[in-house]
């Protein structure tokens, strides 16, 4: 009996553990465009990721729905987020700016934080991207 117990939590622990866990992106108003951009903390336009509580927005066309933002988190923890704003259609006013460790929505002034994604009493997160650490000095954000 004991055994069987064993075995069946050990096969519950394997089918929910995953290398690479989804991220949820199910949001209405943003479309899933592919994403895999490459960070490369040295030039000058990314030095700001090199310090904790840093961000920079990058929109170089192939990044996400109206540009990204990528945060350093510390520990060497990135966070990559969509700059639209996760509770808006897509407008003149949806694209968000950083302010410190938040990002703001024009929109209706609704400030997301760096650390969770979130903002208080909006039902939708912003979008997240994943971020790998390649080196020392290279980023890869993707989807």
């Amino acid at each position: 009996m004991k055994k069987k117990i064993l075995y069946f939590f050990t096969i519950i622990f394997l089918i929910s553990c995953s290398k690479d866990s989804a991220i949820n992106n199910k949001n209405p108003y943003l479309p899933n465009y592919p994403v895999d951009l490459t960070i490369n903390l040295n030039l000058p336009e990314y030095n700001n990721l090199q310090f904790v509580s840093n961000s920079v927005y990058i929109n170089n066309g192939a990044a996400g729905v109206r540009g990204i933002f990528v945060f350093n988190a510390g520990s060497n923890n990135y966070v990559a987020f969509d700059a639209a704003c996760p509770n808006q259609a897509l407008s003149s006013c949806s694209t968000m700016t950083i302010n410190g460790i938040k990002a703001v929505c024009a929109c209706d002034d609704a400030e997301y934080s760096f650390f969770t994604g979130q903002a208080p009493n909006k039902q939708y997160p912003m979008k997240q991207y994943r971020v790998q650490q390649v080196n020392g000095t290279t980023l890869r954000v993707y989807n």
